[in-house]
């Protein structure tokens, strides 16, 4: 880290088995704290007396269809980055609503390497997870079943940026199997479930 700055968190996740073991890592990351965890629905009433750098939640505690009770949380603690912990699945236009995912599935590294992000850049600001038309063309041809190098003649790339392209999506998802991709892709209309092998 540049500084001696230490981030205050807070996980509001219900499930004490999962908030804790989020806590452990955490703690284990320098520079890092939990302040708190809650687990009962009355956060709001808490967070503004927390004054977190750093909010971990998880999007199914709060209304989403509404839209008003997360505003309403950022409002409370403008200063704080919000961040979606993530075990099961979320819609992906709400996940644009953070800064940045944790997932269950992440290492103590990589849950790292994304605090990081939100403490270093000094704006909490992280790079776009929303696919460019390039990459979303790149993940239609791979769930078609197209090799790097068809992809590459396809769209008249070298097959290194195809890589690249690749890369960026597995970080972008969160999808590392061509078959999570594929389903990834249907999901979001991309491809229809016909045009795939």
């Amino acid at each position: 880290m540049t500084n001696s700055k230490t981030y205050r968190i807070v996980i509001i996740e219900p499930y004490s088995i999962i908030a804790q073991g989020l806590r452990l890592m955490i703690d284990d990351i320098r520079g890092f704290e939990v302040c708190a965890i809650i687990a009962d629905g009355h956060y709001m009433e808490r967070i503004t007396s927390l004054r977190p750098d750093i909010v971990v939640i998880n999007p199914t505690v709060i209304d989403l269809k509404k839209r008003c009770e997360l505003d309403e949380l950022a409002a409370k603690v403008p200063q704080a980055a919000l961040a979606a912990l993530v075990y099961q699945y979320v819609e992906p236009s709400v996940l644009k609503l953070f800064k940045i995912i944790i997932d269950i599935s992440d290492s103590r590294e990589k849950i790292a390497v994304k605090l990081r992000q939100l403490s270093d850049t000094g704006e909490q600001s992280v790079e776009s997870t929303e696919l460019s038309e390039r990459e979303k063309e790149v993940l239609v041809a791979v769930a078609k079943g197209y090799t790097n190098k068809n992809i590459a003649e396809q769209y008249h790339l070298s097959i290194h940026t195809v890589i690249t392209h690749r890369k960026n999506l597995t970080r972008k998802t969160g999808i590392k199997s061509v078959s999570g991709l594929t389903v990834y892709a249907i999901v979001n209309n991309l491809i229809d479930i016909k045009e795939v092998e």
